[in-house]
């Protein structure tokens, strides 16, 4: 057995509106308001489901400036957003972001347990803390939470939903009318969960899906965010900018899972996909040198200073040296900070270097549709990538991929050529959660017939 054949690769839409750069949203093809057109986001899932797709993903946070990127600034909420794409799609995995920094443990349970339901088995959770602080004031605090306290918090806030969504075992309703036994109460169980950050009695007011509980997914590159996904973690979403660096988190992520007892091909690392495609790779080296040359210096240091909880660079000297930013907070994307300032320190970058560097997303994936696909199988492979989330919007980019990309990846026996199942659990090839109070009556019997 080959490989390749010995492992699926995993692909997944990232379906971004008018786009997470400043650029995006003057593609002529791609409507004005497409963050917020409904019919937007059916259109492109739907696309992707076409092109067999693992799932199709919406990010979110709670926090923006006038400066922030075109589609965070008027986007839809994904819960909603997702409920209306489950109607209008069978088989394709549906993801949001919600964060465990300014929710409650009850609300989010009952919230992606809806999903999963309405979608019959197909939703996703991808699980992170907020990192911008402007967030908290929005919430009605005036600090926001430390990052250490973050991931604490975090951790319990799972543990919390996910004993929430195990609140009825599967067989809890026989609906016997001819008994007039709706429930059986003995299948229905409290939590009674009391914590350092919550307290929550439960039961869900809501049954298990098909595939039993949401998928767990997880963002985080510093230290603490590595351990939750490890943790946690039943998919990993990951930026790498190079293969060496991909393979480097895939390898850490995956060492620190069965360094606490997990087996780490439980977790899919899916590192996000950007590519530059055009009929020859000269082509597609011209389109990114094209692009290089109209980029716009002031809101590359908007993006580079997002990672620093929106930190304004414009005061600095673009050709002085990286500045010392030892007073500046990093209880923000603290994981990206540090690697900004470890790898301006390395490489003794000047703040416009840095900018050109941090600011925008360097894709290493650029050429032909052959060099596409002998990259995406090189990263798979080389244990780089599970798979890759493809930033979808605009148009002409995500056609290329599914109709040039996508076939030639299946012709090499890397990718799906139809759909096995119909769950989120089945496309990642991951088992059913067995329901933990019915695992718990059933270690009795175990052992007794031992």
């Amino acid at each position: 057995m080959t490989e390749t054949a010995k492992r699926q690769l995993h692909l997944g839409a990232i379906l971004e509106g008018v786009g997470a750069d400043h650029t995006s949203w003057l593609d002529p093809d791609l409507p004005g308001d497409a963050s917020i057109d409904i019919g937007w986001y059916i259109e492109n899932a739907r696309a992707a489901e076409t092109a067999l797709f693992d799932l199709v993903f919406i990010v979110d946070s709670p926090y923006i400036t006038p400066d922030t990127a075109p589609h965070f600034l008027n986007r839809l909420e994904p819960l909603t957003l997702l409920s209306a794409i489950a109607a209008s799609t069978s088989r394709i995995g549906l993801v949001g972001t919600l964060t465990t920094s300014y929710w409650e443990p009850y609300n989010v349970a009952r919230q992606f347990g809806s999903l999963d339901q309405i979608s019959r088995g197909r939703a996703g959770w991808n699980v992170v803390t907020t990192g911008l602080e402007g967030a908290a004031r929005n919430y009605g605090r005036e600090e926001h939470f430390d990052h250490k306290v973050r991931y604490a918090r975090a951790r319990e806030f799972v543990d919390v939903v996910q004993g929430l969504w195990d609140s009825y075992e599967d067989d809890a309703f026989p609906r016997d009318r001819d008994a007039g036994l709706f429930l059986d109460k003995s299948k229905q169980h409290r939590l009674d969960h009391k914590g350092e950050h919550f307290s929550v009695a439960g039961p869900l007011a809501l049954s298990r899906s098909r595939q039993g509980q949401p998928v767990i997914f997880q963002a985080g590159d510093s230290h603490e965010g590595r351990n939750l996904g490890a943790a946690i973690a039943e998919g990993a979403f990951t930026s790498a900018e190079d293969f060496e660096t991909g393979r480097s988190y895939y390898a850490d992520v995956k060492a620190r899972a069965a360094a606490i007892g997990r087996d780490p091909d439980r977790i899919k690392i899916l590192p996000g996909l950007v590519p530059i495609i055009a009929d020859t790779d000269e082509e597609a080296q011209a389109i990114v040198q094209a692009a290089q040359e109209t980029l716009d210096i002031s809101k590359l240091l908007v993006q580079l200073g997002r990672a620093f909880n929106y930190h304004d660079f414009s005061a600095y000297d673009l050709d002085a040296p990286f500045p010392d930013l030892s007073g500046v907070t990093l209880n923000s994307y603290k994981g990206h900070a540090e690697r900004i300032i470890r790898v301006a320190q390395d490489e003794k970058l000047s703040l416009r270097q840095a900018a050109y560097r941090f600011g925008q997303w360097r894709s290493p994936f650029v050429g032909s549709p052959e060099t596409i696909a002998d990259e995406i199988e090189r990263w798979f492979i080389g244990r780089a990538a599970d798979g890759f989330l493809l930033r979808v919007t605009r148009p002409r980019d995500f056609a290329l991929f599914r109709e040039r990309v996508v076939p030639l990846l299946q012709a090499r026996g890397v990718f799906r050529t139809d759909y096995a199942h119909d769950t989120l659990r089945g496309h990642l090839g991951l088992t059913v959660p067995e329901n933990r109070h019915t695992r718990a009556a059933e270690e009795p019997q175990a052992i007794a017939a031992e």
